[in-house]
């Protein structure tokens, strides 16, 4: 093989390598999500908050489903922080 064909193959292994490196699977995905509600949820409750945290995953069979799920109960959360931060500060 000449210079250039060992050049192109050792660049595009190191290119497929980084990607599958920094690929992030559905289960982590999902256990991202989950933590971030679980933090907002804590951190609610050390503001005083009555906090519900719990998720209905029945009928969420794939990973974005449950992420979506998850992502939803952080966007209700957050909205609940943003309200109680706001009367704090007034």
């Amino acid at each position: 093989m000449n210079t250039f064909t060992k050049t192109a193959l050792t660049l595009l292994t190191a290119s497929v390598m980084t990607t599958a490196a920094f690929a992030e699977t559905g289960t982590e995905r999902v256990q991202s999500a989950k933590g971030g509600v679980e933090a907002l949820g804590v951190t609610l409750e050390n503001m005083g908050a009555s906090v519900d945290t719990s998720v209905n995953l029945n009928g969420a069979y794939t990973f974005d489903q449950k992420e979506a799920i998850y992502s939803a109960k952080h966007a209700e959360l957050q909205n609940q922080f943003d309200v109680l931060h706001a009367q704090s500060a007034e």
